[in-house]
């Protein structure tokens, strides 16, 4: 194993705990004492909490060991054995801090702050390539052999949890649930994709040259350039494609409205950006 290598895993390792502690502080902070069970082990705990006052981190921890079996059946060593050391690390400081008295008494800010927090973990712990166990698992799982997000599938799993909670707390909690993992799905994506203010330009024009001295001059970004044909017209053209930064973009519109009436101009966000004048310092030859 490379040092580089060594050097990703145990990153790895350092976002799943982290985000374990994320995951287990959305739980002991906002959801259990609103009675909101947001979906997964969490919610099954808080229900069985509010039943019969079993012990939160007790609960997760005794229906997440036939849940490891399967992770070790069906996801392969490495999964697992992160998996572990996520569905070790929630219930420990779930347990830890079950003292911790933040007195909440909407449950609108818990369920929104709460899935907030609780989205964020589970997506480092996601980007870690683990799991905290559990139904996240079962998401982990579903992702694998169906190819939808981490964030879908996590919705779909935890809607047992949440009707069921209707039964035992009352509807309008339950609907605070719901709302709960909505948050939770679209962080856990927005978390993963490292969404960033940059925008992707699309430009179709007549006039590539001016376009891309505009480009080269005004903005310092570097372009791609493409031979395409009109879908009406059958005449080619070209298509140059860059990625500005949020004020670049603002500008280079102001610029291209000035310049280029005629051309064709898309701007598109960009999810995550890597390469040199992003990701890394540019080199300027």
């Amino acid at each position: 194993m490379s040092f580089i290598h060594k050097k990703s895993v145990v990153f790895d390792y350092v976002q799943i705990i982290f985000g374990s502690a994320l995951v287990a502080l959305a739980f002991n902070i906002f959801l259990l004492p609103s009675r909101i069970a947001a979906g997964g082990i969490s919610g099954v705990s808080t229900i069985l909490y509010e039943l019969f006052g079993y012990n939160p981190a007790i609960v997760q921890w005794l229906i997440n060991i036939p849940l490891i079996v399967l992770g070790l059946l069906l996801a392969g060593k490495e999964f697992s054995a992160k998996t572990i050391v996520g569905t070790f690390c929630v219930p420990l400081v779930i347990y830890l801090t079950a003292g911790l008295d933040v007195p909440i008494d909407n449950p609108l800010l818990s369920s929104i702050y709460g899935g907030i927090v609780l989205g964020i973990g589970l997506g480092i712990v996601y980007r870690g390539n683990g799991s905290t166990g559990g139904t996240a698992l079962i998401a982990q799982l579903l992702k694998k052999y169906t190819g939808i997000s981490s964030g879908f599938s996590q919705l779909i799993v935890d809607g047992v949890v949440v009707v069921t909670s209707a039964f035992v707390f009352n509807f309008e909690l339950a609907l605070y649930a719901l709302m709960s993992i909505y948050v939770t799905s679209k962080v856990i994506d927005f978390v993963q994709l490292q969404t960033s203010p940059t925008k992707l330009v699309l430009i179709i024009t007549d006039n590539e040259e001016r376009v891309q001295s505009i480009i080269k001059n005004e903005i310092d970004r570097g372009l791609t350039k493409v031979k395409s044909t009109g879908g009406f017209s059958n005449d080619e053209k070209t298509m140059i494609f860059c990625v500005v930064e949020q004020s670049e973009a603002v500008y280079l519109k102001k610029v291209l409205q000035a310049a280029e009436p005629s051309s064709f101009v898309i701007f598109l966000n960009a999810s995550e950006i890597l390469g040199l004048g992003f990701s890394k310092a540019k080199i300027h030859q």
